[in-house]
């Protein structure tokens, strides 16, 4: 596993309503962190059916997952999350949702994109809101640098496209200039997807009086 990891790991506790969650939808829907090394490239099998992907990192609390899915139920949506609390919370809302074609991964999402997702594999990848890392010495940490954006349009079909949304200025220029600098991707920044949901991060840094910047980049 890598050195430099782009999340930091909180509490896992659940409440009541997450633990009833987790306990009738886990089983189905989770895949084991104990099984992903076993699992390999089969863990694509763990959805039951052939289907164009969908790459969500950082899922958080399911909001824009459960619609992604709601929206696209011919794809089948991989959502790396490893707050368990948030899995729990994502459970619900599929649930509620009636969705299942959505598998949720606990374990770091450039590790899992590197070695267990072929080239050419991903219809589309979303990175809602990623950890902005906002102090400098941590900038470091940032899931959009260059080397994990090469990895990432490698992982795209061709064609294929990386969505990606922020509240924090700075981490969107620099978002713009490694991915511009990404030889097999074209784009930059455009208008709200009509489907991602106003999330609760989203909430968060609106409340914060900062402006949210969309970005859209296609694998040539």
């Amino acid at each position: 596993m890598r050195e430099v990891l782009t999340y930091a790991r909180r509490g896992s506790r659940f409440t009541p309503q997450q633990q009833s969650a987790w306990d009738e939808y886990a089983d189905a829907w989770v895949i084991p962190d104990d099984r992903v090394d076993a699992l390999g490239a089969e863990v694509l099998g763990r959805f039951g059916r052939e289907a164009p992907l969908i790459v969500e990192i950082g899922s958080g609390i399911g909001e824009a997952t459960a619609a992604t899915a709601a929206a696209y139920p011919d794809h089948n949506v991989l959502a790396f999350e490893v707050w368990r609390p948030g899995v729990a919370d994502t459970l619900a809302r599929l649930a509620k949702a009636d969705v299942a074609n959505v598998r949720l991964l606990q374990v770091d999402a450039v590790w899992s994109m590197e070695h267990l997702l072929a080239p050419g594999s991903v219809s589309e990848l979303h990175t809602w809101f990623p950890d902005p890392w906002p102090k400098a010495r941590h900038h470091k940490r940032r899931l959009v640098m260059p080397a994990f954006a090469h990895l990432a349009a490698s992982r795209l079909v061709p064609g294929g496209l990386w969505r990606l949304a922020t509240d924090w200025q700075d981490y969107a220029d620099q978002m713009v200039e490694v991915l511009h600098n990404e030889p097999l991707l074209e784009g930059g920044v455009v208008p709200r997807w009509s489907v991602r949901p106003v999330t609760k991060f989203e909430r968060k840094g609106l409340a914060a009086d900062r402006s949210i910047t969309d970005l859209a980049y296609r694998r040539s």
